[in-house]
């Protein structure tokens, strides 16, 4: 059964860096726009960057732009979100999300529509 797992997500300092890493199992995330999203405690999920496979355009939240660079590596099948200077506010679970290759990034960053799969999201956590 297709799926995707997430690791890499833990405690950290503000001002620290996380390397997230989403792999997928049973289909080949080369075909599949990439998404990662987060849901901070007591709040909604939201968008935090995006990823084409047909061109690598790539969509970032306003909040971590500058901070958080997305990439993927097809020949591994899975995706990253590096994640740099961190912020308590960063704090949340982490989740990918894999769409057909004509879902752009604005619409599954933006909307969260047009995903076929969800990872089950891994917990960072910024504190002193």
């Amino acid at each position: 059964q297709p799926q995707l797992v997430e690791s890499g997500g833990g405690l950290v300092q503000p001002g620290g860096s996380l390397r997230l890493s989403c792999e997928a199992s049973w289909f080949s995330l080369d075909l599949y726009t990439i998404g990662w999203f987060r849901q901070p405690p007591g709040r909604e999920r939201e968008e935090v960057s995006c990823i084409s496979s047909n061109d690598g355009s790539t969509y970032y939240a306003d909040s971590v732009k500058g901070r958080f660079t997305i990439s993927r590596d097809n020949a591994k099948n899975t995706a990253y979100l590096q994640m740099d200077s961190l912020k308590p506010e960063d704090t949340a679970v982490y989740y990918c999300a894999a769409g057909p290759n004509y879902v752009t990034v604005q619409k599954m960053c933006t909307t969260s529509t047009g995903v076929d799969f969800w990872g089950k999201g891994t917990l960072v956590t910024v504190s002193s």
